[in-house]
């Protein structure tokens, strides 16, 4: 049986099970759990980057998006206090629209 070790999104045990296969599972805790959707991020974020089509691409940006949905959750807040933040930021600093590409700053 193959030792998989990682989070998994709810609906994969049913998934699992519809296809008769046996397995084990285990409910995390609190800081367990966000340690785990870190992990995640990162695992997504590599995807992301393999990713060969814009089709795949937008696959994974839609998984890290799930994983930015649960982590807002577990730092108190949900996906509208994000995007509250990332516009007062997009406000203020503005976006990454244009492509600028800073090279250097003289002090």
């Amino acid at each position: 049986m193959p030792i998989y070790d990682k989070l998994i999104r709810d609906g994969i045990p049913e998934i699992i099970e519809k296809s008769g296969k046996s397995f084990s599972t285990s409910i995390l805790n609190n800081l367990d759990y966000i340690k785990e959707l870190r992990k995640k991020s990162f695992e997504e974020l590599q995807e992301y980057m393999d990713a060969t089509s814009d089709g795949d691409a937008l696959e994974e940006l839609a998984d890290l998006l799930e994983i930015i949905y649960a982590l807002s959750e577990c730092h108190g807040g949900d996906f509208n206090k994000v995007e509250e933040i990332r516009k007062q930021k997009a406000d203020k600093k503005g976006r990454f629209q244009k492509k600028i590409f800073l090279i250097a700053v003289d002090d």
